[in-house]
This record gives C-alpha cells, sequence and structure tokens, in this order.
C-alpha cells in the first residue's frame, strides 16, 4: 500500500512549477463536504498552553505545534496512527485520503510500524517534501521466527531497513522500541538504537508502552556509556486510562527530558458512546483478534465506563462540542504531552477530531476540575500522597 501525502496549491504556492506534484484533492471522497470542515475546525483564541514546552501554531492557523519531549523536534500535536483501521477497516484509497487531508490540515505526524496494517506499513510517498513531516515506525513483532521479534541488535537493524523498504524512505524520524524485552540486555538494545541513528536509518528512538524504571535504566545506560537516550515514551492514555501520563511521564519529562507521545484518546471508542446498544459489526471491538476488546467493553467496568461517558456527553453538549473533540481537548491539556495520535476510519472522523484543538482553550482548571469530579479516578504524585 501506497499512500500519497499532497499538497494544497496554497502549501505549493513558494515552488517552482518542474517541482509540484499532482495530487489528490482534500475533499475527494472525504465523506464531509465544506460545510462539516468549516464546522469543525472553526478556531477560538488559544489562551492555554504549557509552560514547560514552547508551543507555537502553524501558517494552517490553527493546528498547534509543539517540542516532543525536550528533543528540537517540532511535532503536531496531533498525529495520524494507522493501528488496526489501515489494512483493516478501510481501504486504501480511503487510507490515502485520510493522510492526505491530515497533511492538509497542518498534521505533521505519521505514526507506522512494522507490524501495522498487516505489515503493509503507510507510505508518505511524497520526497520531495520529506523534511516537512515526521514519520515514525515500531521495531518488535516482526515475524515468526525468533529472530524476527523482540529487540535484539539484529531484529532492530533488520526491522528498521525492511521498515524503510516498505516505506520507501531513506529514514524515519522516529524508531520506537515496541515494548519491553526482558530477554536482550538494556545496552545491547540502546546500542542498536545509536547504530541505526548513527547510520543516518533514524533521527531519534523512543520506547513504547514502558514502564518508568525502564525508561530511566535506558537513559542511565546512554550516559554511562555515551550513547543516544530516548526521547519520547508511547503510552495509551484516555478518561480511564491515566497513572502512568498524568504521574510517571511528568516526572521523567522534568529529570531527563522525555516527552509524551499518547494513543488511543476515544478509549478505542468507548467514549464515544458506540457500544451503548452493543457492538456494531463495523466497529473495531468486532473484527477477528479484537475479541478482548469485545469483552472489556461488555464487561461490568466497561459498563460503568460507558455509564461516566454518557455524562461527560452532556458536558460537551453544554461546551458546544462533541464528546470526542472533548476528550481529545482533555488528553492535550495535560503536562508533557507532545502529541495525541487519533485512530480514524473515515475523513468525516478526522475532520471531527481535528477540531478537537478549538476546544483546547475551554480546558481551564475548573473545566479540568470537574471533569475529575465526574469521572472520580484522578491520580495522585507522590508528592500529594505524602502531604
Amino acid at each position: 500500500m501506497q499512500v500519497s501525502i499532497a499538497c494544497t496549491e496554497h502549501n505549493l504556492k513558494s515552488r517552482s512549477s518542474e517541482d509540484r506534484l499532482c495530487v489528490r484533492t482534500t475533499n475527494q471522497n472525504a465523506g464531509a463536504g465544506q460545510g462539516s470542515k468549516q464546522r469543525y475546525l472553526s478556531s477560538r483564541p488559544y489562551t492555554a498552553g504549557h509552560a514547560h514546552m514552547k508551543e507555537a501554531v502553524g501558517h494552517h492557523g490553527y493546528m498547534k505545534y509543539r517540542n516532543l519531549g525536550k528533543s528540537g523536534l517540532r511535532v503536531s500535536c496531533l498525529g495520524l496512527g494507522t493501528w488496526v483501521t489501515f489494512g483493516s477497516q478501510i481501504s486504501d484509497e480511503m487510507a490515502e485520503n485520510l493522510v492526505t487531508i491530515a497533511y492538509d490540515n497542518g498534521v505533521n505526524l505519521f505514526d507506522t510500524a512494522e507490524i501495522y496494517a498487516s505489515g503493509r506499513s503507510v507510505t508518505p510517498h511524497f520526497q520531495h517534501w520529506r523534511s516537512s513531516f515526521v514519520v515514525t515506525t515500531k521495531i518488535y513483532w516482526g515475524g515468526q521466527a525468533e529472530t524476527e521479534r523482540g529487540l535484539s541488535r539484529k531484529h532492530i537493524v533488520e526491522g528498521l531497513r525492511a521498515s524503510l523498504s516498505r516505506l520507501q524512505m531513506e529514514y524515519v524520524d522516529i524508531v520506537f522500541a515496541n515494548r519491553s524485552d526482558l530477554n536482550t540486555p538494556m545496552e545491547e538494545v540502546v546500542r542498536a538504537m545509536t547504530f541505526v541513528i548513527d547510520q543516518g536509518m533514524a533521527m531519534y528512538w523512543g520506547t513504547s508502552r514502558w514502564s518508568a524504571m525502564e525508561i530511566m535504566e535506558a537513559y542511565s545506560v546512554a550516559r554511562q556509556f555515551n550513547l543516544i537516550p530516548p526521547v519520547c515514551e508511547q503510552a495509551e492514555y484516555h478518561y480511564f486510562q491515566r497513572d502512568k501520563v498524568e504521574v510517571q511521564l511528568p516526572e521523567l519529562y522534568h529529570k531527563i527530558g522525555v516527552g509524551a507521545m499518547t494513543w488511543s484518546p476515544l478509549a478505542c471508542g468507548l467514549i464515544t458512546g458506540k457500544y451503548s446498544d452493543g457492538v456494531p459489526d463495523t466497529s473495531r471491538a468486532a473484527l477477528k483478534g479484537y475479541q478482548w476488546l469485545k469483552e472489556k467493553v461488555q464487561s461490568e467496568e466497561g459498563r460503568r465506563q460507558m455509564e461516566k461517558a454518557r455524562e461527560l456527553h452532556l458536558l460537551a453538549d453544554r461546551l458546544g462540542c462533541t464528546p470526542a473533540q472533548l476528550a481529545i481537548a482533555w488528553c492535550l491539556r495535560s503536562e508533557g504531552v507532545s502529541a495525541v495520535l487519533l485512530g480514524v476510519s473515515s475523513a468525516e472522523q478526522l475532520l471531527e477530531n481535528l477540531g478537537s484543538i478549538r476546544v483546547l482553550s475551554l480546558m481551564t482548571p475548573q473545566m479540568v476540575f470537574e471533569i475529575d469530579s465526574l469521572l472520580g479516578n484522578r491520580p495522585h504524585s507522590k508528592k500529594e500522597t505524602r502531604t
């Protein structure tokens, strides 16, 4: 699957006619007309921000850009993920359309992995302006053989080369270790990540689903042997999954500069009310291999979470936004979060989610307190616990 990132005419004004590409227009098969786009992307003055990270508005007028942790890499606060939907729920044509719409609306972060889309990674086939977007990939699950998975030096190097071949790129911006590997010494992992960066195959490396202790160990090994430490952790984060992103990662950010790139802001659709009347046949929970999600949705805990979500729907109505926009804006307001990855299956859903940026200005301390009161699950830091 080769998915092209296209530029609008606005983006191409400064390019020479020889360099211009023949591109797909953003409203083709969009599933949402200009009226929908205008509704979801209307911008309000933005006043709130994070004191610990510089945030700026890009030339698109509403997209916010933040540093990835304490690195110098600037990423859009909303990125496009490809887990599940690409290669499973949507066609290649729709996948290309979503990448195009995202890029044209200021998204410069595209998340892939060696196992996503059934092994067919998304290809932002747009080499003339490669420097204008950030592509990530993840290494761990590569194949069935013992040497085709894990974080050995062999698999990190070979897995990344295979990803680059599918992406048709010379390098990725960030390579993530897609879970920790108890069978591989930490020094070997850090040395392998440093090697692929030194070889120009990646610019930075990060972790995904690592514990705070494991991230600190990687950082300590890097400092001990003059190697390159991780800059970012990918973590699940939403109303019902909070402790790691709100307590552990801010501490790591301040100590060693590791930022947070979060995923599943809508808890696989549970927060939007998708499963209120059962599991739709077209939903993620109905897919082969996602029985765990179906069981989670139908569990007692899942029913309690959906009840909480319904209360938050009323709050979203009061604020004049959708439940999805409120949930994503709530994630963006968290300290240390550099970017939130979106998982969408339609253009209308993508445009709606992009509209969460305008809701970010409504995330005042009073509003966050009201949401915390409804959820009743705010985690406490060690300092707060001692107090």
